[in-house]
């Protein structure tokens, strides 16, 4: 295996070809070619960060608000249940708040009562509130670093947000027991081959048990700039590329092919999986809210029902050889091998 640097580096498509070759292989050996789903909430898209880079930040006035209440998360994953996604993701922007955090509770525990895994994407808390939603019945969260280089992270927020509490929070949930995933943007304005080998390490050094990470894609409505802009062509290798050198070096952990993947190329999820993801979050939130809830520019499958995407998904798997654990929730090896290991 090359070092992480000189697998980020390479060019060549037959190079690239080997490293994804490499990189299945791996997934195939520990996970087989199977393929887990969590049918995607978008729960809502106030939030009180104002990230340079995010169609959602605080400061976009031309964005329409909304958040889903309770009813209606419970009602989107019973629907999830019946497709044999056996678990979901509620995702949205970031809010603290009592009221917030009551809601969350409430909806996580009827979720759980549906006997399904339950990832929560809701952002930097304090560790008491992952800890009562950890006892409601959530089982994983999601919270991106979004780079492991703390002056990156200074350039891409202002200055009220901290790298180190969001550092923190991931440790937090550690300790509350949840299988603690995280990621980062790939392509950033100022980012080099150095700075994502590191993230790499990072994953590593703080033994996460899945990764969702995929290619910076600029929003109109976001003041972040580029210099030198990338092609879609290029963020989506630099993508695929983080995901086989992840995979090379954690081969036990659940990893995503992102959305913006799609985004980049029709067959951009597909891609991802050939590199090595094992993971799929098909949105089932309804199509009036998901125009609302844009990160990036050009996110696919706005105008699909969640059924629609559900047909269109087994249509494209199955022609990559791959199929869908229906039925069943897809945890991370290496969450129980932890575990496992914490028990001798």
């Amino acid at each position: 295996m090359n070092s992480l640097e000189e697998m980020l580096a390479l060019e060549r498509p037959d190079e690239l070809q080997a490293l994804y070759a490499e990189a299945y292989a791996a997934k195939l050996k520990t996970i087989g070619p199977k393929v887990s789903v969590r049918g995607l909430i978008e729960a809502g898209n106030v939030c009180a960060k104002d990230c340079y880079y995010c169609g959602i930040r605080r400061s976009n006035a031309k964005v329409e608000r909304y958040l889903l209440d309770e009813d209606e998360m419970v009602r989107l994953a019973e629907l999830a249940k019946s497709f044999g996604y056996q678990s979901v993701v509620i995702q949205s922007g970031e809010i603290e708040s009592e009221e917030h955090t009551r809601l969350i509770e409430r909806t996580v525990k009827r979720i759980a009562a549906l006997d399904m895994g339950l990832t929560l994407s809701l952002g930097e808390q304090e560790e008491e509130v992952y800890r009562r939603w950890r006892e409601a019945g959530a089982t994983r969260y999601l919270l991106r670093i979004e780079t492991s280089d703390e002056k990156l992270y200074s350039r891409l927020h202002p200055a009220s947000h901290s790298w180190r509490r969001r550092l923190e929070c991931l440790r937090s949930l550690r300790r509350c027991d949840y299988q603690v995933g995280t990621g980062v943007m790939c392509g950033l304005p100022g980012q080099t081959t150095a700075d994502l080998a590191d993230d790499i390490r990072f994953f590593a050094d703080e033994d996460v048990d899945m990764i969702g990470m995929g290619p910076y894609i600029p929003h109109p409505d976001a003041p972040l700039m580029e210099e030198h802009p990338l092609t879609a062509a290029e963020r989506l290798t630099l993508g695929l590329k983080m995901i086989a050198a992840t995979r090379l070096t954690l081969p036990k952990i659940n990893i995503a092919a992102a959305t913006a993947l799609q985004a980049l190329a029709d067959d951009g999820r597909e891609q991802g999986l050939k590199a090595g993801a094992n993971v799929l979050m098909p949105n089932i939130t309804g199509v009036k809210y998901r125009k609302q809830y844009q990160l990036y520019a050009g996110k696919p499958c706005t105008g699909e029902n969640a059924e629609l995407c559900r047909q269109c998904l087994d249509r494209r798997l199955a022609a990559i050889g791959e199929h869908i654990l229906y039925g069943e929730r897809g945890d991370s090896l290496r969450y129980f091998e932890r575990c496992k290991n914490a028990q001798r």
